[in-house]
């Protein structure tokens, strides 16, 4: 992941309700839920909650379904974890291991 990317989809990530929505879509899973559901788990209204889930469509971070009338959100736990990996590059290389402890 380039350095450009992952800055997205941090800032994505950057405002608590983000968050906590895809902190939940982790939860459920496969599963995953629909947007009334979402506003309803967190209590956020549906303006507000449609605005939060477009930005984290767009950086990736989650995507969506159509279900009949309904759109089902669901993590996209394959980029999660990439962005974790990314993270973690450095201290897991081979060479650092050692020098941190963490790996």
């Amino acid at each position: 992941m380039d350095k450009k990317e992952a800055v997205s989809k941090f800032d994505a990530l950057a405002s608590e309700l983000r968050l906590d929505i895809v902190k939940l879509l982790v939860r459920y899973g496969e599963d995953g839920l629909v947007a009334g559901e979402i506003g309803s788990e967190l209590a956020i209204p549906p303006t507000n909650l449609s605005f939060h889930l477009k930005t984290l469509v767009q950086a990736g971070l989650i995507y969506a379904e159509q279900e009949g009338r309904f759109q089902r959100y669901r993590a996209h736990t394959a980029v999660l974890l990439e962005l974790v990996e990314d993270l973690m590059a450095e201290c897991c290389d081979k060479q650092m291991a050692p020098k941190t402890g963490v790996c």
